[in-house]
């Protein structure tokens, strides 16, 4: 086999093997938080959901430039191969989580998906510049194509797998990924080579590291911590803890950029930035993250939290049917991935990232138009045009991108991208869940007044539900848990005689919870789903804003 498909078919594997982790366990938190035993209605447990989906996102975030850096200076190949064993020591713990461990075990969890994050870092950050190394110019367009629809088909196989896996035992979705990373292992390390630039090494900027790590995972607390309940606000904006913890993030990332250009080796090579086709092809992938990064989650809790159960589906079957109702998104983006890196490679890359993104709008748009109970075909088709526009979107946006670099700053300089798209991603479920939390609290409480009035319910147990925090009803929605029976527990017995049986038998049903939220949720996701077509179309012009070009020293100073 040519040097270059040994490169891209490892790097492939890579890239599906980390798509697939980030996803799968997306899709299974049901099942995940069930098998431990959480209370969803418990303070606090909402933010360790949050912490099981964004600690993986934070340290690749925090950390992405950083192993860029060691990887240009120690050797790619090297810090790919570590990113392996990394990944593969991480999976096999995960797969040892105890049942029925409660919050410590959801604990366990994220600090070995923290863990992982370091594997998947290196992963990521050297898996696209290997690849850009071995193959040429006019072969790198259908080389990224084929490996970024590896990447995002990763990204809905893991909705799939999950979906069909963690229903039987949770674990499973930890120990499929131990294969994949065992054998990458071996293969990068026996198969892949080490290129030398040349150079000498520049070393570690550790005050850049500090300012930029630290103030990244400030920011992300503090994101994390508003989405809570603060006191009898639905969520935490107000919080002194937020505040000061959001306001220290971000001094921290500002005051990174005079560390930066003073430094003698710095982390981030702002120089990078003077090459505009680099800086607007990296903006325009933080904002196609920003805009779908939180998206799609919400489309995942407004299936498995409303519309499956709506339709009778039970607790075990909604994160199978959720991953199936989701593949025309999938098919959508292996579709145009390839043909769109193909065509690059002929036509230049400006017109066919632009295109994608504009096609991803209007696949958000035409979400916006359905209600909460839809019909399924015109749904998938949407879901499919979506998938086709970020198809478009990848390859020819990472071309552009890794083509404006010189040879020797590719790892740093692809570190930077893809800090940007998980910075994108990590405020996109910030920012998406808020607006769609604010929109939902205002919404839920007359909607949970009203109906538990035409169920004659006393007036005091219909305001003690309403008052319970919205996060907390979407929370069990999208497990699968209606909190009636733990609320009514825990109320008088005095009030509750005096319900009917009838009414105890709609309010227990399963799908009592999905037809309360599912108007306030919609109202939530439609005004989410707006700003994101906002970003999009920012993101295209300024993606159709530059040209083409290949970096003098693009190719390789030396091999071995």
């Amino acid at each position: 086999m040519q040097y270059k498909w040994t490169v891209l078919a490892n790097t492939t594997m890579g890239g599906l093997m980390a798509s697939i982790n980030a996803t799968i366990i997306l899709i299974s938190l049901p099942s995940i938080f069930r098998g431990l035993n959480v209370n969803p209605l418990a303070p606090g447990n909402f933010t360790l959901l949050l912490w099981v989906l964004l600690g993986y996102m934070v340290v690749t975030a925090s950390l992405l430039v950083t192993f860029g850096r060691l990887s240009d200076d120690y050797g790619r190949k090297r810090f790919y191969t570590i990113g392996f064993a990394i990944f593969a020591v991480a999976s096999i713990a995960l797969s040892f989580t105890p049942y029925n461990s409660g919050t410590n075990g959801v604990l366990f969890i994220i600090i070995f998906r923290l863990i992982q994050g370091v594997g998947g870092g290196f992963i990521m950050v050297n898996s696209t510049a290997l690849l850009t190394d071995a193959f040429p110019d006019n072969e790198r367009g259908k080389a990224l194509g084929t490996n970024q629809v590896a990447f995002l088909a990763g990204s809905f196989i893991g909705l799939v797998a999950g979906g069909l896996l963690a229903p039987f035992d949770f674990h499973l979705i930890f120990i499929v990924n131990i294969p994949f990373a065992v054998l990458g292992a071996f293969w990068s390390y026996y198969k892949l080579k080490e290129e030398k630039t040349g150079g000498k090494k520049k070393g570690l900027d550790w005050k850049g590291n500090l300012a930029l790590s630290s103030g990244l995972i400030l920011v992300a607390l503090g994101f994390t911590y508003a989405l809570t309940p603060y006191k009898t606000n639905p969520l935490g904006w107000a919080n002194p803890w937020v505040i000061a913890s959001l306001i220290a993030g971000i001094f921290l990332i500002v005051i990174f950029i005079p560390i930066e250009r003073k430094i003698k080796n710095p982390l981030f090579k702002l120089s990078l930035f003077r090459n505009i086709q680099f800086l607007f092809s990296s903006l325009a992938l933080f904002l196609s993250a920003l805009a779908r990064g939180a998206v799609m989650f919400l489309v995942i809790i407004w299936l498995q939290g409303v519309y499956l159960p709506l339709h009778n589906f039970t607790i075990a079957q909604t994160p199978f049917w959720a991953g199936i109702y989701m593949i025309p998104l999938m098919v959508g983006f292996i579709a145009l991935g390839p043909i769109s890196g193909i065509l690059t490679d002929r036509f230049g890359a400006r017109v066919f990232s632009t295109v994608g993104l504009l096609i991803t709008a209007v696949g958000l748009f035409l979400l916006t138009t359905f209600s909460a109970n839809f019909s399924y075909i015109p749904f998938a088709i949407v879901l499919f045009v979506i998938g086709a526009g970020n198809g478009m979107f990848a390859a020819p946006n990472t071309k552009r991108a890794m083509d404006a670099l010189p040879w020797k700053d590719r790892g740093v300089g692809n570190g930077i991208r893809t800090t940007f798209a998980n910075i994108g991603q990590m405020i996109s479920m910030a920012i998406f869940f808020t607006i769609a939390i604010t929109v939902f609290s205002y919404a839920l409480p007359s909607i949970i007044t009203t109906q538990l009035t035409t169920l004659n319910v006393p007036s005091a147990l219909s305001s003690q539900f309403a008052a319970i925090p919205a996060s907390s009803f979407l929370f069990s929605a999208f497990l699968g848990i209606n909190p009636v029976s733990t609320f009514l527990s825990q109320a008088p017995a005095s009030l509750t005689s005096l319900i009917s049986s009838s009414s105890l038998k709609i309010m227990n049903s399963s799908s009592f919870i999905p037809k309360l939220i599912a108007s306030p949720f919609m109202q939530g996701l439609k005004t989410a789903l707006y700003i994101g077509i906002i970003i999009l179309i920012i993101a295209a012009i300024l993606s159709a804003f530059t040209k083409h070009s290949v970096a003098k020293g693009a190719d390789k100073v030396s091999s071995p």
